[in-house]
């Protein structure tokens, strides 16, 4: 068994200062740290005129309106009252169908375009500054302005229905994707891309064969997390006339449909759940065949 040779008093008490000190300015730091925290919050509060009495009041009248969209369901008529509740199942679902779609659709040109603009914003592929700085602030005006912003846009420009809200899904996830891609695009191994340019391959030949395969998957993977996201947002651009189950949702709530809005809630939270589930379980799978 070894045994630990125990320093001299003289060289110890040194170490054992020094560790004292460090550990008291990294207490110091988080004190420090947390008070200014503190503060900027109460800071922002101020600004903002949250007013917490009002927010205190409030929340009754929050948990009333819960209240309110239940269903009544009575256990000697279950069926007929779950039948009344989703008393338009067929016309919420082809609606949903519609949400799906224009999230699938703008998923898929937006993970496009922000697939080809990737690899012209990685430092360690485009050694031109200029096309670089280009690609970088396109996908940062793509991410920067919110979805609702551009299917507003574009609701002034085609009029209501589905195309609004799959421009508006596809700039932004052109943007999203874009930034996460080239990130993962950044750590590859260059080796391959080193090998090609000797060969004399061209830009096009050396991202096809040597940067591609080692990113096909996280993409893919990014893709798929977004779709959840997009599913979610479509829903909320129908509110501004993008198409999709969101019209008749903000229909119900204009309108005090309580049953309707309680209902088209439930769809709408079961698919994303299902989504969710679903696209997890593609991820994992993606990821460990990528040995990750």
């Amino acid at each position: 068994m070894r045994t630990v040779a125990a320093l001299p008093p003289a060289r110890l008490a040194p170490l054992a200062q020094a560790y004292a000190s460090a550990v008291a300015a990294k207490r110091r730091w988080l004190i420090g740290g947390t008070v200014l925290l503190a503060a900027l919050s109460l800071l922002a509060g101020w600004v903002g005129e949250v007013n917490a009495t009002k927010f205190w009041n409030g929340l009754p009248r929050f948990a009333s309106y819960f209240y309110d969209i239940l269903p009544k369901l009575r256990l000697e008529t279950f069926f007929a009252d779950l039948q009344e509740w989703f008393w338009n199942l067929d016309g919420w679902l082809a609606l949903l169908w519609d949400t799906l779609l224009i999230a699938y659709l703008g998923t898929l040109s937006g993970a496009i375009a922000g697939f080809c603009l990737c690899f012209l914003a990685s430092a360690n592929l485009t050694r031109s500054t200029s096309l670089r700085f280009a690609a970088r602030r396109t996908l940062e005006c793509c991410r920067t302005v919110p979805e609702i912003v551009f299917a507003l846009m574009f609701v002034y420009a085609f009029g209501f229905g589905p195309m609004p809200g799959v421009l508006a899904i596809a700039i932004h996830t052109a943007g999203a994707l874009g930034k996460q891609f080239s990130e993962v695009v950044v750590n590859v191994n260059m080796q391959p891309v080193e090998g090609l340019t000797a060969t004399g391959a061209t830009y096009v030949e050396t991202v096809r064969f040597g940067v591609v395969p080692q990113v096909v998957s996280n993409f893919v993977s990014y893709s798929l997390l977004r779709f959840e996201i997009n599913v979610r947002g479509a829903t909320v651009l129908g509110f501004v006339g993008a198409g999709g189950i969101g019209k008749e949702l903000i229909s119900s709530i204009r309108q005090f449909y309580y049953a309707d809005v309680s209902a088209i809630l439930v769809i709408v939270i079961g698919t994303v759940f299902l989504i969710d589930w679903l696209t997890e379980i593609l991820r994992h799978k993606l990821l460990s065949l990528d040995g990750r």
